[in-house]
């Protein structure tokens, strides 16, 4: 929990600079903070892209999600719009995982190896 002074210290207001970065205190166009959290995300992954179906959370609906792809969100959107006109289904982005509707894992396995990306099966 932080002090009072440490509360009370910081900028409240200025028209100097408009709007600003609640974590880094720059303005909203020098910010940098999503490309430094995008450059982490990407880092800290294995190399492995993992496939799992889910149904927690989704009203017992399936859901193929891929998981560990090292690339920009972006290139994210971009591969996961391919990936679904390859299985005839809708998805989204979301967090740095690709979520396809419907249990598509031996198709998305197959697509993606041959992008050349080392794909595991996990999950049950």
């Amino acid at each position: 929990m932080a002090s009072l002074r440490d509360q009370l210290g910081g900028l409240v207001y200025s028209t100097e600079q408009g709007k600003t970065c609640p974590s880094c205190r720059e303005s909203i166009d020098q910010c940098r903070c999503a490309d430094t959290s995008e450059q982490a995300r990407i880092a800290d992954l294995d190399g492995i892209v993992r496939i799992r179906r889910e149904t927690s959370g989704r009203k017992g609906k399936g859901v193929t999600t891929i998981s560990g792809i090292p690339l920009s969100n972006a290139e994210l959107k971009t591969l996961a719009k391919t990936l679904k006109k390859r299985c005839g289904t809708g998805g989204a982005v979301k967090d740095g995982i690709i979520e396809i509707q419907g249990d598509h894992r031996e198709t998305l396995q197959q697509a993606l190896t041959s992008l050349g990306y080392q794909v595991k099966l996990a999950g049950g």
